[in-house]
C-alpha cells in the first residue's frame, strides 16, 4: 500500500476551527496489484475517528457521485497538504472534470435537510414541549357525546367519574372502539380503563342488562408512535453532544450550530460550483460562519435567506453548462494511469 495524498480536512481547512477543534486527516492510497487481484483489497482504512484513507478506485467512485468531502480533497489549500505523490497530480490536473450537475443534490441536498431541521420539523432539540413529556394511555382516549368528541379525561373530570370504576367491552367491527360502562356502586368489579403504568386498554366483564354510557375510542397507533418518539428522545438526550447546541439570539430556541454552519458553507460552495466552476475550501466568510455556530444570528432571517439561496441554486444549476455526469471512460483510464505511476 502506498499513500499518494494526505491532507488536513474539516474546520482547520475551512478556517472555522475553534479552541478545542480536532485535527482531522483524510487521504488516498494505492494498493499493490497482488492485493487487488487477491483477497487483500480494502477500499477504505480508518486509522481513527479523525483519520481516514480511501483506496484510489473507491476515491474515484466517490468523486463520480459528487461526494462533497471527496471533491474538497481536489481543492485543498496548500498549507493543509501534508503529503502528495506525483501520481495524485494526475487526478488534480483533471479535477474540473469531476464538477457536474450532481453537485446540486450532493451539496445542496444536505443544506435543504438542515434547513428543515432548523425550522423544527425534525430537530429533537426544538420539539414542542408536549412531545418531551411522557403521555399516558389516557391521553389517547376519546369519547363521543352529543355529536361531539372530547378527551376521555375531560369527560371523566366533568362528570366526577374515576377511570378505576370504568368497564370496557369490545365492539365487533369497530376497531379500537369500546363500549364504556361505569360502576357507580363500586360493587361490579370493573377493572378500569388501564392498569397503573399500563400500556394497553383493559377489558371488563359486564353483567347483562347494564347500560353503557357511550363509545370510547383509543388511538392505539398514536399512543404507540408517541412511546417510540419519547424513547428515541430520551436516548438522544443521553447521547447528544451538548457542546454543539447553542442558544439563538432573541429566539428562545436552540440549534445545532455546527450543522447550520455546514448548511451555509455547503450552500455557498454549491453556488460557487455553479457560477465559478470551482470549490473554495478555505472559506472567505469564515467569521460569519463562526457567528452561525455560536448562535449569533436571527434564525428566521437565516432560514429565509437560505431558502432564497436554495432557489438561486436550482436556477444556477439549471442554466449551467456543467456536464450531467463524469465520463466513465475517462475515469477508467485515469485510474489505470495513476496505478501505473505507483510501483
Amino acid at each position: 500500500m502506498k499513500i499518494i495524498f494526505k491532507t488536513i480536512v474539516g474546520s482547520q481547512a475551512y478556517g472555522t476551527n475553534t479552541t478545542g477543534s480536532d485535527t482531522d486527516y483524510k487521504g488516498v492510497y494505492v494498493q499493490l496489484v497482488r492485493e487487488l487481484v487477491g483477497f487483500g483489497y480494502k477500499e477504505q482504512i480508518e486509522v481513527s475517528k479523525d483519520e481516514c484513507y480511501y483506496e484510489v478506485r473507491r476515491f474515484l467512485q466517490l468523486l463520480q457521485s459528487a461526494n462533497p468531502t471527496m471533491l474538497e480533497l481536489l481543492f485543498m489549500p496548500e498549507d493543509c497538504i501534508i503529503e502528495k505523490h506525483p501520481a495524485f497530480d494526475l487526478i488534480l490536473q483533471n479535477r474540473d472534470k469531476f464538477l457536474t450537475k450532481k453537485c446540486l443534490h450532493s451539496f445542496g441536498g444536505y443544506a435543504v435537510a438542515q434547513i428543515k431541521k432548523a425550522k423544527g420539523l425534525d430537530k429533537k432539540m426544538n420539539w414542542e414541549k408536549e412531545r418531551m413529556v411522557r403521555k399516558s394511555l389516557m391521553d389517547f382516549c376519546f369519547v363521543y357525546q352529543n355529536g361531539k368528541t372530547l378527551p376521555l379525561e375531560t369527560f371523566l373530570s366533568d362528570n366526577n367519574l374515576d377511570q378505576k370504576h370504568c368497564g370496557l367491552v369490545n365492539l365487533v367491527h369497530f376497531k379500537d372502539c369500546y363500549a364504556l360502562y361505569y360502576d357507580a356502586s363500586k360493587q361490579l368489579g370493573y377493572r378500569g380503563i388501564m392498569a397503573e403504568n399500563g400500556d394497553n386498554i383493559r377489558l371488563s366483564s359486564v353483567p347483562k342488562g347494564e347500560k353503557d354510557l357511550m363509545i370510547l375510542y383509543f388511538n392505539k397507533e398514536g399512543y404507540s408512535s408517541h412511546c417510540k418518539d419519547f424513547v428515541q428522545y430520551i436516548d438522544w438526550l443521553k447521547n447528544r453532544n451538548t457542546q454543539r447546541y447553542v442558544d439563538i439570539e432573541n429566539h428562545g430556541q436552540q440549534i445545532d450550530g455546527k450543522n447550520l454552519l455546514h448548511c451555509q458553507r455547503l450552500l455557498d460552495m454549491a453556488l460557487e460550483i455553479a457560477e465559478q466552476k470551482t470549490i473554495i475550501v478555505r472559506r472567505p466568510n469564515a467569521a460569519d460562519l463562526l457567528k452561525i455556530r455560536r448562535g449569533e444570528i436571527d434564525l428566521e432571517r437565516f432560514i429565509e435567506k437560505a431558502e432564497v439561496d436554495i432557489l438561486r441554486l436550482n436556477s444556477y444549476f439549471e442554466k449551467s453548462d456543467l456536464p450531467d455526469d463524469v465520463d466513465k471512460g475517462f475515469v477508467n483510464e485515469l485510474l489505470l494511469e495513476v496505478r501505473s505511476k505507483v510501483v
